[in-house]
């Protein structure tokens, strides 16, 4: 039986699967997706992630060196996304939910890319720094979860590293923004659109 009120956040959804192909134009490409029930937004691209994406495109070259981290990653949007810009640099997707993580492999592949992905909740097992970590919290998780993505995101940044993370004002961005501004030292916020933040720090 399943639970009605099962979360994307659930290491292993018991949803009937409900399988959807998605398209998603993306500086100037088309990319393709399967989606499923038990994952996030699995009817379109949330536009949240579509700001968060647009916004990180456009800073994508001050971005040093280095591996990226898609924390959270769902069925893969940003992490496919952000590999469609540049498929030499390393990216890591990770996600608590088997499902999800599933998809990102799947859709890896459907757009004949690669990148490491794995299971993690939050930044637990993770090895090594990033030169970016790129976000967009689970809210209903809770507040305890998003600030954990958020403030714990210094550890696995060298010098230079930045984190970006998309979240609504009605749900959040401004504490995000005090809890960036005490990890870090600094925020900016480089986008506004429709009520969504996107938000950068950058490990000093």
């Amino acid at each position: 039986m399943t639970d009605k009120n099962e979360q994307y956040f659930t290491a292993e959804p018991s949803s009937q699967h409900d399988y959807q192909e998605i398209s998603f134009d993306f500086s100037g490409k088309t990319l393709f997706f399967k989606t499923d029930a038990g994952v996030f937004s699995k009817n379109r691209i949330d536009y949240g992630t579509r700001v968060l994406l647009d916004c990180v495109a456009d800073h994508y070259s001050e971005i040093r060196s280095g591996s990226i981290l898609d924390l959270g990653c769902g069925y893969g949007v940003v992490g496919v996304a952000l590999k469609s810009l540049d498929p030499r640099r390393e990216l890591t997707m990770t996600d608590v939910n088997l499902r999800s993580l599933a998809l990102s492999k799947e859709n890896l592949q459907r757009n004949q890319l690669d990148a490491e992905v794995l299971q993690s909740n939050i930044y637990d097992g993770l090895n090594g720094e990033f030169a970016a970590i790129v976000v967009n919290p689970p809210i209903r998780a809770g507040k305890q979860v998003v600030t954990k993505m958020l403030t714990e995101a210094r550890e696995h940044l060298p010098s230079g590293g930045m984190i970006f993370a998309v979240l609504q004002k009605k749900q959040g961005a401004p504490s995000a923004e005090k809890n960036l501004m005490a990890a870090f030292g600094n925020v900016e916020i480089l986008k506004r659109d429709k009520g969504y933040y996107v938000l950068r720090s950058t490990k000093q």
